[in-house]
């Protein structure tokens, strides 16, 4: 394990990787492009985050089969420098899909780092906030004199080549992370190459709901009544207009798909997941 203010470096099995630690702060979510939204994206709202890390990287097929086993490797597209996919949210953190007790990834290296993850911490799944801050680069969005937004419209740029794997340049397959460039805080493949689950729950009124609040607080939708699980990001077989980094998906909690994977976020332990 290696620590400074700026990153957290774990070793698990022999295999590396790093979490980047963000201040938080208060930022404007959402979008309200009433031409490119596609209806779910808004209303704009202001949400207040605490500080959390989140990893440079997707969570790659190698760290997966560190922590579950070389026989569990479930990607269509293997390699070990390539995005795990085809897992579940049930996979990474409730475990037992198959009802073969399978224990959940996320419990499985919680374990793993019990004695390196900072005090107070765990891993789980992003929140949807927290990921949308960390693809917008951590900065408050500003307005120019017209009171127009100013924002890239993918992670890291306005020009989708130079940041992500997505239907034009994929060849029809996920790529080996960190190939194209970081987002203004370091981090990978925020748009492009696979979805990432989160920890919420998606509602398409969640956002109005946050708005009519104020400015909210480490927000995350809990929902019985949920349409599914948050996806955010984009995948390599997405067309351009998906892959904009206010753009919202879902699928219930058991689907898999080679689209479909995670990047991991370390926290205080506040949140029931």
């Amino acid at each position: 394990m290696e620590q400074n203010a700026g990153y957290h470096r774990e070793t698990v099995n022999g295999c590396a990787f790093r979490m980047r630690c963000l201040e938080g702060g208060v930022f404007e979510m959402g979008d309200e492009n009433t031409v490119l939204a596609l209806g779910v994206e808004g209303p704009i709202h202001k949400v207040e985050l605490s500080p959390y890390y989140i990893s440079e990287h997707l969570v790659t097929q190698a760290l997966w089969v560190s922590i579950m086993g070389q026989d569990h490797n479930p990607s269509r597209f293997k390699g070990n420098n390539r995005p795990v996919e085809c897992v579940s949210w049930i996979d990474i953190v409730e475990g037992n899909q198959q009802g073969n007790g399978q224990l959940a990834f996320l419990q499985k290296l919680n374990e793993e780092t019990e004695a390196t993850r900072p005090a107070g911490y765990k891993y789980r799944l992003p929140t949807e906030a927290e990921w949308e801050y960390a693809a917008r680069g951590g900065r408050q969005i500003n307005t120019d004199i017209h009171h127009t937004r100013i924002a890239y419209e993918y992670a890291g740029s306005d020009q989708m080549k130079e940041v992500g794997w997505f239907n034009e340049n994929s060849h029809g397959e996920t790529k080996a992370v960190g190939l194209k460039s970081p987002n203004d805080l370091g981090l990978y493949d925020m748009s492009g190459n696979i979805e990432e689950w989160c920890l919420d729950t998606y509602s398409s009124q969640f956002f109005q709901d946050c708005h009519q609040k104020g400015v909210v607080r480490d927000p995350i939708c809990q929902i019985d009544e949920g349409q599914g699980m948050v996806l955010r990001g984009a995948a390599f077989k997405f067309f351009l207009q998906f892959c904009r980094l206010s753009y919202r998906g879902n699928w219930l909690p058991d689907y898999r798909d080679s689209s479909v994977g995670f990047r991991l976020a370390l926290a205080k332990v506040h949140i029931s997941i």
